[in-house]
């Protein structure tokens, strides 16, 4: 798919900008500080079809539609959001969606004709590319543009080991095969779903950035709200896209009756299946020949979805906490900046909706990119390389996060993982003990309601969890 990687070896001048990350949001912002003439150098620690997005089988939420309208969408996501949404992250990434799709569509994304709803939505403003592909059309595309870029350098297989540190800001990273200087540095490496046993990820998303970032100083929010998809496959957690129960799809009981609102949040659907052991997926009502490959997926796997339902279950599927950044990518470390899955602008507050995802790694990774080039020249003088610990877990933690912090908690569990030995699975505990109500994604049946004012929990290192509200 790419042209041959281009490399510059260590010792040759530092670059403008260099990026953590391979996917949507790392892409995009690479494109966008390529334009304004910046040298990049853009680090992944796998092939770039590795990456989450290439697995994202929703779409890409924008209202193009007749009779839609930003501020439609903007009502949609903070009614998902439970109150806890920052009012200027919606508003931005709803306005600047529209454009954002014109932008993909000129880097050759042929999206399907139409448009799809999804759960939380009131219009019909989902964009689908390849009918179940659309992450990978996307990020396929920003690939071809990247390696088309002669001031974009591209290293896959090299993962960021440490952060480099020079009079109090970040000044480049370091892998195992050399160091790297850069006035900015852009974590875009995705979230941590993969640190449960029941995930819809791929296993390398547990949480790498975060960690690099928490180690180096930056600080960190929300990580309790994991949200849990309701509709994996109950014998493997292969994802089955929400477009599906768009276009008509059902939950059954085990009486094959009806028993939810398939097109209601997320965090209410997956808790009313957990809360039957798992239900079954009818693809009957569906056009099936509009999503081959999800089809052909199933089929593989035993099961013929024009004649049976699917048996699903809930998997934890999407990280809402993350890096805490402004609207431009910036974390609270000088020089470090953040954007999509791994950053928390506390757009999604504490249930994301369908489909708003793609958007946010196209809309803040292509602001990350560019706010990026307003850094000021490297200090003189020699960097520290902090190293943070990013061992993969191991499938016993995993098993603890399910049981511990999944769909339903409580303080005794929760308690529990603050010995474990990730961690990342350490601060998740802090954060889960420290909302004291369930919102969301969030639920304890210790504190089963909604508290007063929705607040952000931030974790700062060397300091107690905090609450803040953000505008």
């Amino acid at each position: 798919m790419l042209s041959p990687l281009r490399r510059k070896p260590q010792g040759e001048r530092p670059y403008d900008l260099v990026i953590v990350g391979g996917g949507v949001a790392g892409l995009y912002a690479a494109l966008a500080a390529a334009a304004r003439e910046a040298s990049v150098l853009l680090l992944s620690k796998g092939p770039l079809r590795s990456s989450n997005s290439y697995a994202a089988q929703g779409g890409i939420a924008a209202a193009v539609g007749a009779g839609d309208d930003p501020a439609l969408h903007a009502e949609d996501t903070f009614a998902a959001g439970r109150g806890l949404c920052r009012p200027s992250a919606v508003r931005l990434l709803t306005g600047d969606a529209p454009a954002r799709i014109a932008d993909l569509a000129s880097l050759g994304v042929a999206f399907d004709a139409g448009l799809a709803r999804e759960g939380g939505h009131s219009h019909r403003r989902v964009v689908h590319a390849g009918g179940a592909q659309t992450g990978s059309c996307i990020a396929d595309a920003l690939a071809l543009a990247v390696a088309a870029e002669p001031r974009i350098d591209v290293a896959e297989g090299e993962a960021a080991l440490g952060l480099r540190l020079a009079g109090g800001r970040c000044a480049g990273v370091a892998t195992a095969e050399r160091e790297v200087g850069a006035r900015a540095t852009l974590l875009a490496t995705g979230g941590y779903a993969a640190l449960w046993e029941r995930t819809t990820n791929p296993r390398g998303a547990v949480g790498d950035g975060l960690l690099l970032a928490y180690g180096a100083g930056a600080a960190l929010a929300d990580l309790e709200l994991m949200q849990f998809h309701p509709t994996a496959l109950a014998s493997n957690g292969f994802l089955l896209s929400e477009a599906l129960r768009g276009d008509g799809a059902l939950l059954l009981d085990d009486r094959g009756e009806r028993f939810t609102d398939e097109l209601a949040p997320r965090d209410v659907v997956a808790r009313a299946i957990a809360a039957r052991d798992g239900a079954d997926l009818d693809l009957r009502p569906v056009e099936l020949d509009r999503y081959p490959s999800l089809v052909a997926t199933l089929e593989r796997a035993g099961y013929d979805p024009a004649d049976e339902p699917i048996p699903v279950a809930p998997a934890a599927h999407y990280s809402i906490g993350g890096i805490v950044t402004d609207l431009d990518g910036r974390s609270t470390l000088p020089g470090l900046y953040a954007a999509g899955e791994c950053a928390c602008t506390g757009v999604h507050g504490a249930n994301r909706l369908a489909s708003n995802s793609l958007l946010e790694c196209a809309v803040f990774g292509r602001r990350a990119g560019l706010a990026a080039l307003g850094e000021p020249a490297l200090p003189a003088g020699e960097a520290e390389t902090v190293v943070t610990d990013t061992a993969p877990p191991e499938d016993e933690l995993r098993r603890a996060l399910w049981r511990e912090a999944g769909l339903i908690r409580s303080a005794d569990g929760l308690e529990r993982l603050l010995d474990a030995p990730h961690p990342l699975a350490r601060l998740i505990a802090r954060s889960a003990l420290e909302r004291r109500e369930s919102r969301g994604v969030h639920f304890r049946e210790d504190y089963p309601c909604e508290g007063g004012e929705a607040l952000h929990v931030v974790l700062r290192p060397g300091e107690e969890p905090a609450a803040e509200r953000w505008s």
